[in-house]
């Protein structure tokens, strides 16, 4: 009885041996706003103001999905760990440094790099699974992964800030190549024209941002380094809307527009300075449906809104742990309902908010 039941564990622990990268985390996805009734969900402007924005539930990673198989998974899991197979397989799969992210609606996804992790997390709502995407291209795997963009056919297109290129994976997070490589110091942020198909890429330690085709070949540069219109020091995050492109120029304190052919537009957002709306170590920027601009103030734990003509509207947030509150967020993403997304890096999670409405 003893001899056969250790042959079985011995029989299920060598199929697990066979078994590589991250299994997938399978079960019904949420935000866990269920012990948080709506009263007491923090918004923005607080009271008496009319709110803006309401707190709209927390990613964290495995603990965003109820699973029915919890048990059985987690003595897999403890099977993978018992043969060397993985030293933290049974820690819970979670967002450890989250830098960018952006939604596939779609699918259903939302993408999200993680560089501590070297990795991206895929949260699959539709799909009802948490994936975990390591490989970048061949055998190689992601060593700095930061900005993302949609590519043709549910593809997603990763730069890797230490690799120096754009990973292609497909809609299973299989590579299909790369583009940039040997043309790339830094690649950062990402921006994608699906109209024209080209690439805009943030190529911080060239102080550029640096446009390639949908056959991946380098079109064109915009800018170098320098303090005056058109010139970056620094560039980090991108954003492409209604035919502008926005850039954040993260060392001289502000975000720049340009036009899709790369052409410095009049005005920016944000600008040097230590009042309220200025900007001191800016990072993700987008755009929602009505053209107001969100700008991820990092060194101050904020996320700063904007008209679309550049005025100040609102700050959202602040230095803590506590829900809600930011502490170095990274990347932003907005959705077409005007739901905002925030990586908030060093609390290790992303922050869901909803727009209200009004002006």
């Amino acid at each position: 009885m003893h001899a056969a039941l250790l042959c079985a564990v011995l029989s299920v622990l060598a199929a697990l041996a066979g078994c590589a990268g991250v299994e997938p985390v399978r079960g019904q996805m949420h935000y866990g706003l269920d012990a948080l009734p709506p009263a007491q969900r923090p918004v923005w402007p607080a009271a008496p103001e009319q709110p803006r924005f309401v707190y709209a539930g927390t990613l964290t990673g495995e603990p965003n999905f109820r699973r029915p198989d919890a048990g059985s998974n987690r003595w897999r899991a403890f099977g993978r760990w018992l043969v060397g197979l993985d030293d933290d397989a049974v820690k819970p799969l979670v967002l450890q440094r989250p830098s960018a992210l952006i939604g596939d609606e779609t699918r259903g996804r939302l993408y999200v790099s993680d560089t501590s992790r070297q990795a991206v997390f895929v949260f699959d709502e539709k799909g009802g699974e948490l994936q975990l995407w390591e490989r970048a291209a061949g055998l190689l795997n992601f060593v700095a992964p930061s900005g993302l963009a949609l590519g043709p056919n549910g593809e997603l297109w990763v730069a890797d800030a230490e690799l120096g290129f754009v990973a292609r994976l497909d809609a299973k997070g299989e590579p299909l190549g790369v583009i940039g490589r040997g043309q790339l110091q830094r690649p950062t942020g990402l921006a994608r024209d699906t109209a024209s198909g080209w690439l805009y890429v943030a190529d911080t330690y060239a102080h550029q941002v640096k446009v390639f085709d949908a056959a991946g070949a380098l079109q064109h540069v915009i800018g170098q380094r320098g303090e005056g219109a058109g010139e970056f020091n620094f560039p980090t995050h991108l954003a492409l809307a209604d035919g502008k492109l926005y850039v954040t120029d993260t060392l001289n304190n502000r975000v720049q527009v340009f036009s899709a052919a790369g052409e410095p537009l009049p005005g920016q957002f944000g600008s040097r300075g230590l009042v309220l709306g200025n900007l001191v170590r800016p990072k993700g920027v987008a755009v929602d449906s009505e053209g107001r601009v969100y700008v991820v103030e990092s060194y101050y734990d904020s996320l700063l809104v904007y008209s679309p003509s550049g005025e100040f509207l609102l700050p959202i947030s602040g230095g803590g742990t506590a829900i809600g509150r930011f502490y170095l967020p990274a990347g932003v993403w907005v959705d077409t309902s005007d739901q905002v997304f925030v990586a908030d890096m060093f609390n290790g999670r992303v922050l869901r908010l909803q727009f209200l409405g009004g002006g």
